[in-house]
């Protein structure tokens, strides 16, 4: 299928259905809660409320989008069992997480009960709910035992995590094959109609994002308050990514997974940039500067706890499989998330506005990027 015969079926796929999305007020999850409201769905949001009144969530309004907006802890296992009940969703995605590698090392235990524990929860109120299902669970490019590796890896590659944020990630995507082998076996998805897919995405840049402890929250309060920016880890090289290009990956597996005929979706995929978008930390830093016209960093030179240093993703079964490929490049990734910024910064109340901007491009640049290749061909 075409890109945009993919993009264009998703409407049909989507409208008028029950999509219950956790994690929905969170910096991914209110950006997939607009789209999916885009595409025409009756979307429900799960997630604990949202800790900072300039994060997409409230900047954009997009309670205001939903068809029910629940405000709970996705270990509360009888709360989430019966907005199942009430829901009945036919999608589901799961990002409700405690996302921060940092975070981990302040708080594992409660980092493990919240990412795994809290699959569990879902995937048993899945089981419970007996109708058919598409399930994507949300996890990391970290759920890889990372050996600081040149080449990506891939879906399977040895899993493993040094830190408590990237094992509980591969503990959760143990635990998505396992409820997947054991109810739902994907020889069997044309009788019980529930596929369970996992996701793993690369470092998400783009608007609205004000968590503490990551990159581009830091550059902008830092241009904001005109001070120069501590950078942990400046030589670490990650693959950067819009946060749209993931979301369209997670959009593609479901509308495959509501598809009984396409079992083979219930597995496991990796969303990334090409090569030009595995970056060093440094390298986004001084592109951010150079859009925004001002700022400043230096390295922070003190001891942390352990991050990777090398860290680089294999796309290959998405692009072959799904159709899916990266359709923003790493400067164009970043113009638009300094665009997002520059724009809350002058006048928060169009942020919503500027998120429909954002998805519109994106989803015209995915036409563009499927008439390149048919363009060359015609020159030569």
């Amino acid at each position: 299928m075409k890109r945009s015969e993919q993009h264009d079926s998703f409407r049909s796929c989507f409208q008028g259905r029950n999509v219950l999305v956790t994690g929905h007020t969170g910096f991914k999850g209110a950006w997939l809660s607009m789209w999916l409201h885009e595409l025409g769905a009756n979307v429900f949001g799960y997630s604990l409320p949202p800790d900072n009144k300039k994060g997409v969530f409230q900047a954009a309004k997009v309670s205001s989008l939903l068809s029910g907006d629940i405000h709970a802890d996705i270990r509360d296992h009888k709360k989430l069992t019966s907005v199942f009940y009430d829901v009945r969703p036919d999608v589901v995605f799961h990002l409700a997480a405690q996302p921060l590698v940092r975070e981990s090392y302040a708080t594992p235990r409660e980092t493990h009960e919240t990412n795994y524990m809290g699959t569990c929860s879902l995937l048993e109120a899945v089981r419970g709910q007996n109708q058919a299902c598409a399930v994507v669970v949300v996890t990391t490019d970290k759920c890889y035992e990372n050996k600081e590796q040149v080449w990506g890896y891939r879906e399977n590659d040895r899993l493993g995590g040094h830190d408590p944020y990237s094992a509980s990630k591969a503990a959760t995507e143990i635990v998505a094959a396992s409820y997947r082998d054991s109810f739902f076996p994907v020889n069997q998805m044309h009788k019980h109609g529930i596929g369970i897919a996992t996701a793993r995405a690369g470092n998400v840049i783009g608007g609205g994002d004000w968590a503490k402890d990551r990159i581009v929250p830091d550059m902008v309060r830092g241009l904001i308050n005109k001070k120069v920016v501590d950078i942990r880890n400046p030589h670490a090289v990650r693959p950067w990514q819009h946060v749209l290009e993931p979301l369209h990956g997670y959009l593609s597996i479901a509308s495959q997974l509501l598809d009984s005929r396409v079992p083979s979706a219930s597995t496991a995929w990796n969303f990334g940039p090409h090569a030009d978008g595995h970056k060093t930390v440094g390298d986004l830093v001084s592109l951010f500067h150079e859009l925004w016209g001002d700022g400043d960093w230096e390295p922070d030179g003190f001891e942390h706890p352990h991050e990777t240093s090398f860290l680089s993703l294999s796309i290959d079964k998405a692009v072959n499989q799904l159709g899916w490929t990266p359709t923003w490049n790493f400067r164009k990734t970043v113009s638009k998330t300094v665009e997002w910024y520059r724009s809350q910064q002058h006048n928060e109340a169009t942020m919503q506005d500027s998120c429909r901007k954002d998805i519109g491009d994106f989803v015209s640049d995915i036409n563009n990027v499927q008439l390149q290749p048919l363009l060359k061909q015609q020159a030569a």
